[in-house]
């Protein structure tokens, strides 16, 4: 493992990981396990910047750790583990606070979206403070690569700017991270509103695919799914639809678009939605029966992160007690 690049990534706990969560991030983690030092992380300290039911929370915690298992990540090539086990995540969250700028933290385009709703007076420190701590859980194991999509990039930019600043003003410390983008990586689109991001904070289950969904749920979800007008299944920004269709049928069976619009032509969207649906069933099945599986069994799973917690903690430790000697502590 010594010669291998490092890589952390981290998903908050926040609700129902779905087919959108699954393509994007997931699969690519599953399929970068060999080649890297993998870091993955149930972020569940993130998950408190909004307020949720305590036994939610924990139930969701415990769910996102059996799927990150059930879809194929090994614990003997990557250190699965929950993000407030590691106490140095937040030891060294304050100490970059106080390097990080006020400036920098409002220009944060998630924090205005979200403060936009409820106001900017009622927002919590913790949601306006949230990329300073996702810079200490990258920094604290000294990662060279972080998986991201475009929603992140910002806050990857932060903490790379963190780390050249830290490092300019204490001396060498920190890795500066440099984002690993994924070709393979795609983006799902709601099925009820294709102009709009998959997401578990979707208004209507009908939106998207639960990676715990039923057989029979996804079959009903796909065959509800919006179409376009006409009935041609090609691939154009003035399809969003059948686009966004198309884009998963083809991630989860490793084809290209063009190949399955070949296949399609002339066919209706009736035949093509039955066998996608056909498709995704015989892909997340395997999923949902394993993740079903350790959650029945709670403490093969607890063990299983606790021990990653462990192996985090040596890495973590000598970095974060490096960071503080640094700064005088």
């Amino acid at each position: 493992m010594q010669n291998k690049q490092r890589v952390f990534s981290g998903i908050q706990p926040s609700g129902t990981s779905h087919l959108g969560s699954y393509l994007g991030a997931l699969k690519n983690w599953v399929a970068i396990q060999e080649g890297h030092e993998n870091y993955f992380c149930v972020v569940d300290l993130h998950a408190l910047t909004e307020s949720r039911d305590p036994k939610v929370l924990r139930n969701n915690i415990r769910e996102l750790a059996a799927i990150f298992l059930a879809v194929g990540l090994d614990p003997e090539k990557s250190v699965i583990f929950r993000q407030s086990h590691v106490p140095e995540h937040t030891e060294l969250c304050w100490l970059l606070n106080c390097i990080a700028r006020v400036g920098e933290l409002s220009r944060m385009t998630q924090f205005k979206d979200k403060a936009q709703k409820g106001g900017a007076e009622a927002a919590s420190v913790g949601l306006f403070d949230y990329p300073v701590l996702q810079a200490a859980d990258i920094l604290l194991y000294n990662a060279h690569l972080v998986p991201v999509g475009e929603d992140q990039r910002q806050h990857l930019e932060l903490s790379r700017t963190l780390a050249r600043r830290f490092n300019h003003t204490f001396g060498e410390t920190f890795v500066v991270p440099e984002p690993l983008i994924l070709e393979t990586g795609a983006r799902v689109m709601a099925l009820d509103e294709p102009t709009a991001k998959m997401s578990k904070s979707r208004p209507t289950p009908g939106g998207y695919i639960a990676l715990l969904d039923e057989p029979d749920a996804i079959r009903r979800k796909i065959r509800r799914a919006v179409t376009d007008s006409g009935t041609d299944i090609t691939a154009s920004p003035d399809k969003p639809a059948i686009t966004n269709l198309l884009g998963i049928y083809a991630a989860l069976t490793d084809r290209t678009i063009s190949e399955l619009e070949e296949e399609y032509r002339g066919k209706g969207y009736g035949e093509f939605k039955k066998d996608l649906a056909e498709v995704v069933v015989e892909k997340l099945s395997p999923i949902r029966d394993r993740a079903l599986e350790l959650l029945d069994n709670p403490r093969e799973l607890d063990a299983i992160l606790e021990d990653g917690a462990t192996r985090a903690r040596e890495v973590a430790r000598p970095i974060l007690q490096s960071a503080q000697a640094k700064m005088g502590l």
